[in-house]
């Protein structure tokens, strides 16, 4: 007897899905209905044609009804729902709008198996209940993976595409106009008007999380890329003055930056990279914390610019000092150094080394001897300070696992 009390509660738990699988179109109906609200947040359907979101509605409804006449079946593996989710989060519809449209679509599957149910006994209706909601839960939990990955999938080509668009730009496809106008749709940083280039380095992370907010917070549209060994930060000025930008990017440096000098658009930025990283590259490697312009370094740029001839000034203006032993050449070296930064007084050069007038007096005769000339005249001076520079900037730029060749003329 009570086999056959089961039999008949499951054929007619099995004529109401059957009822509601005829109703689906207007089931469907209903919940494109209940789908749509005074909340905008919970209705962001907007990228979505109608037809689209009524098909999607119908094959959702079907295929709960499917489930809960199987018994349950793998509703958290279903290709169903996830193809509902991949298809929506490639239009862009909030994953929480997709939850509420599942929810309610089970809301209004279980009305209406209640509706067609009859006299189905109450414990066979609880079965039915729970079965139909671990589907609603299941298919949930496919929506919201698949969902997911499909986003994944689109940030990260978001991030290719974002990062060859940059790599153009810094290859100097900017000159022409209608990629600058990509480039400027895409990066959100104008074609043209004023720029700063900056070239980072130093650390894993040269600059500091939150550096582009930050610069936002303070009126400047920037992008950031990490290229080679170093990271580029290109910012865009507009109507904001350069020296400014050095003031608020200093505190974001965690190890060293450059900034080139004033570019205009977008078509000269790989210049100004150019230029960012000439000055970077005079910068000590141990540097921390550290932001130069160009403006500041030319001298230094115009060594790494010509190494060659700044091996063949160092050999032929300090070559006899440097052949010294180490600690010798060293302290000649710092000397000649403090003595030209001190306008060339030696009482003034005294009180920075610490050390008696006359023995800075001996240590310059001494430097005079082995360079086989007086230590006078303006271009001489200026010659042994660029020889001092050099010294200091092409060993800091070279390998130093191999000491620097300097010849001599």
């Amino acid at each position: 007897m009570a086999d056959s009390d089961h039999s008949g509660s499951a054929t007619s738990s099995a004529k109401s899905v059957a009822l509601c699988h005829g109703d689906i179109p207007v089931l469907a109906d209903e919940l494109i209905a209940a789908i749509f609200t005074d909340n905008p947040e919970w209705t962001d359907y907007s990228a979505v044609a109608r037809a689209d979101l009524r098909d999607g509605c119908r094959q959702f409804l079907t295929r709960v009804l499917d489930l809960v006449e199987a018994g349950g079946g793998d509703a958290e593996c279903d290709d169903v729902a996830a193809a509902i989710g991949a298809h929506r989060a490639v239009q862009g519809v909030p994953l929480e709008a997709m939850l509420r449209t599942f929810r309610l679509g089970g809301r209004i599957i279980w009305e209406a198996l209640l509706d067609r149910a009859g006299a189905l006994p109450a414990a066979d209706l609880r079965e039915m209940g729970t079965t139909m909601w671990a589907v609603i839960d299941g298919m949930s939990s496919s929506l919201v993976t698949s969902y997911r990955g499909a986003e994944l999938d689109r940030v990260r080509r978001d991030e290719r595409r974002r990062h060859a668009l940059i790599e153009d730009v810094l290859a100097g496809r900017g000159r022409d106009a209608r990629f600058a106008q990509r480039a400027s749709r895409e990066l959100n940083i104008p074609v043209t008007g004023d720029y700063l280039v900056v070239a980072a380095r130093g650390d894993v992370h040269p600059l500091r999380l939150g550096t582009e907010t930050a610069l936002a917070a303070h009126g400047y549209r920037s992008v950031w890329h990490d290229h080679g060994d170093h990271t580029v930060g290109i910012v865009a000025l507009e109507q904001l003055a350069p020296e400014h930008l050095s003031t608020v990017l200093t505190p974001l440096v965690r190890g060293r930056a450059a900034l080139s000098p004033t570019i205009t658009g977008i078509a000269d930025i790989d210049t100004g990279h150019t230029l960012a990283t000439l000055a970077l590259d005079t910068l000590a490697d141990d540097a921390r914390g550290v932001v130069v312009s160009l403006h500041d370094r030319y001298p230094e740029a115009l060594i790494l610019r010509s190494p060659d001839l700044a091996q063949l000034l160092v050999g032929r203006l300090l070559g006899p000092v440097l052949d010294l032993p180490a600690k010798d050449a060293d302290l000649m070296l710092t000397t000649l150094r403090v003595w030209l930064a001190e306008g060339c007084s030696a009482a003034h050069a005294a009180s920075v080394l610490h050390c008696h007038r006359n023995t800075v007096l001996n240590r310059l005769q001494r430097i005079a001897t082995l360079l086989g000339r007086p230590l006078d005249g303006q271009r001489f001076h200026l010659e042994l300070s660029l020889a001092l520079l050099a010294h200091t900037v092409v060993d800091s730029a070279t390998d130093r696992t191999e000491a620097p060749a300097y010849g001599r003329t």
